[in-house]
């Protein structure tokens, strides 16, 4: 075995009799295969986390109309939003180890029933022939299933991408299937305001939301995601890799790989650090209605920043997914990224304290989306490259997990510093609720929190990509699309 082969084992972790087994069974695939079914089977994906997207943030754009229509606190809203949290903290390990044990199919499937589930649960819990007392714990309910749908379908971007995609088209694949659950978001954020802005009442608001809307496109969305998921994809795997590194991809047993993972210092760093900036952009979309409202902007205008910030973020993944194909510089965008991003955070801490800034604040926003919504797809690319032969599914969960758990804790850490405020002039957040608080100290203590994390990923954070050096010892390979019967030469040196 060459230095170059030797080097690898060293840098994926594995003794050198497995190495060469597995080096030898890359070599000996002199040819790559990829399935038009490939973009079907990603099309699905994109449609689950689209629809689950919709369903976590249905509530949060009208946070203060629905805690009075509801007759619950601002804080028992906030948790139709955070359960998906807590959900994805107990029960994301599981889920990671059905993706890398049981598979793709299985879960995507196992997905799409839950979140078909809950959708149809929060709709009859809106019917008006049930009981007042009975709403809220049935909307919960519903909430609670699409929750534990939610792991299922956002973990399984990068597994996607590794079973079925060549290496120049695994993060543009990782993309698409990560922004899909930004376009959820989107479209949550743009539905509920602009349904009560044609609507004088909550329960008009509710009711047509509920039963048309979530009916219609949560609901039929859901089942029609479900049904395409469960009779159309019938493959565990392709037939043929696509690339040399889904040969050894998930060659770890499941705890092994975990191990694996909380000894890699490089993979440590992007597991706080990154899950960091992931607990600051739940915060921010979880908060910014309640945030803007007590400075005179309306639900309208808290909707359209939301929208603003993911539509630009979908923008930048694409830029971003197009450009690392090509160049491989996950690590470099990374940086960048969460630096700029930090940089859009402090601005907004300072600007949405302000009445009457609208354009300042829009703009804001959509640079705070377009750096970093869009750094999430290339971050879990990174996750998967510096913890090879790991599962994808565990290296990316894992941050997720992460991510999940800062976020409740930043969560409860900024509503804890929210004060009521004794007058509160600009306000035009719903009366009747506990929603007029000062978000000054908050904004502030958020805006650290990002700076703090990405100063110690930038600091700190060096790797290799593991991924990549295990695919550079395989010969060059001629990669053949089934889509449109061509063959492309690729060697994965050049990358």
């Amino acid at each position: 075995m060459d230095d170059g082969s030797a080097e690898t084992e060293a840098l994926i972790g594995i003794s050198s009799e497995d190495g060469r087994s597995h080096l030898d069974a890359r070599n000996t695939a002199a040819e790559f295969k990829v399935y038009k079914r490939r973009w079907f089977i990603l099309f699905v994906l994109c449609l689950l986390n689209c629809s689950n997207a919709m369903a976590w943030l249905t509530f949060a754009p009208v946070a203060d109309q629905t805690a009075q229509y509801l007759r619950v606190s601002l804080n028992l809203v906030n948790w139709l939003s955070l359960v998906y949290i807590v959900v994805a903290v107990f029960f994301s390990l599981i889920t990671t180890w059905v993706l890398d044990t049981l598979g793709l199919r299985f879960s995507l499937i196992m997905g799409s029933w839950l979140n078909m589930l809950g959708a149809i649960l929060r709709v009859i819990g809106m019917l008006s022939c049930i009981p007042e007392r009975a709403i809220f714990p049935m909307v919960m309910g519903g909430q609670t299933l699409c929750a534990f749908a939610q792991p299922f379908v956002i973990f399984a971007p990068t597994k996607l991408a590794a079973l079925w995609f060549p290496d120049h088209q695994r993060a543009t694949a990782n993309m698409m299937a990560s922004m899909a659950n930004t376009v959820g978001l989107l479209l949550a954020n743009i539905f509920s305001p602009m349904i009560l802005s044609y609507t004088n009442t909550l329960f008009m608001l509710l009711l047509l939301y509920s039963v048309f809307w979530v009916l219609l496109i949560y609901d039929i969305h859901a089942t029609i995601a479900c049904l395409i998921a469960t009779v159309g994809i019938r493959e565990r795997v392709p037939p043929t890799p696509p690339s040399a590194s889904m040969v050894t991809s998930s060659s770890e047993p499941f705890l092994q790989g975990v191990k694996l993972l909380l000894t890699n210092k490089a993979y440590v760093f992007l597991l706080v650090c990154f899950g960091s900036g992931i607990g600051v952009f739940t915060c921010f979309s979880t908060l910014l209605e309640q945030i803007l409202c007590v400075k005179g902007y309306s639900n309208d205008f808290a909707g359209l920043c939301g929208a603003v910030a993911i539509v630009f973020g979908v923008l930048g993944a694409f830029l971003l997914g197009l450009y690392v194909d090509k160049t491989k510089k996950f690590t470099e965008v990374t940086k960048i990224n969460m630096c700029l991003t930090s940089l859009g955070c402090s601005v907004f801490a300072v600007v949405s304290q302000l009445s009457e800034q609208k354009f300042i604040i829009g703009a804001v926003c959509a640079w705070f989306g377009f750096f970093g919504y869009s750094v999430y797809p290339i971050a879990m690319e990174l996750g998967v490259e510096c913890s090879y032969p790991v599962g994808e599914a565990t290296s990316s969960g894992l941050i997720f997990v992460s991510g999940q758990i800062q976020a409740a804790l930043y969560l409860l850490l900024l509503q804890a510093l929210a004060k009521p405020m004794a007058e509160s002039p600009l306000s035009v957040c719903a009366t009747g609720t506990d929603a007029n608080l000062s978000w000054t100290v908050p904004v502030l203590v958020m805006a650290g929190l990002c700076t703090l994390g990405t100063c110690c990923f930038v600091g700190f954070f060096h790797t290799d990509y593991r991924r990549l050096r295990a695919e550079a010892t395989a010969s060059p390979n001629r990669v053949t699309d089934q889509s449109t019967g061509g063959d492309t030469w690729a060697n994965s040196t050049d990358a």
